[in-house]
């Protein structure tokens, strides 16, 4: 391997080294979770229902803390403190946004994300800093797409 090679490597290795915080381990926290984890860093996944642990994959090197975190206690616990990056993906949009702004106002998180189902919320908490995730508006812009792209036309039947 070359100096340069090693270089890059070496970036790639610290950036994959960080400490993220998942909230919500549904179907889509525990998907990024397992993805981080198999990344490289550390990852800490919250839940207050502790079953929906075992949607993490075998292989999930990271922590596991049952309990709400809306609660203070549980975020200390998680040291959301040392965390780089809070991901917030429960089902309720009003906990992934407090849950943010707990952690950017007061564990100082640099890096904050939230997924939103209401489109109409999306731009409110992009306003208090939070990048935000909104399945919605994805979902609707990629099948507005598709159709301005003629995705889902059928073969005409010639007579």
């Amino acid at each position: 391997m070359t100096i340069p090679e090693m270089k890059t490597l070496e970036k790639t290795k610290m950036k994959n080294n960080q400490y993220i915080v998942v909230v919500g381990c549904g179907r889509v926290g525990s998907h990024v979770a397992d993805q981080l984890s198999r990344d490289g860093n550390s990852v800490v996944v919250i839940d207050s229902d502790g079953t929906k642990f075992n949607d993490l994959s075998p292989d999930f090197s990271g922590f596991r803390i049952e309990g709400d975190a809306t609660h203070i206690a549980v975020l200390k616990e998680a040291k959301l403190k040392k965390a780089d990056v809070l991901i917030a993906t429960t089902h309720e949009d009003n906990v992934n946004v407090m849950v943010a702004q707990v952690a950017q106002k007061i564990f100082n998180v640099p890096h904050v994300l939230a997924r939103v189902y209401d489109p109409k919320r999306e731009a409110v908490y992009t306003q208090l800093g939070i990048d935000t995730i909104c399945p919605t508006s994805v979902a609707a812009e990629m099948f507005l797409q598709a159709v301005s792209n003629g995705g889902g036309h059928r073969e005409s039947v010639k007579s």
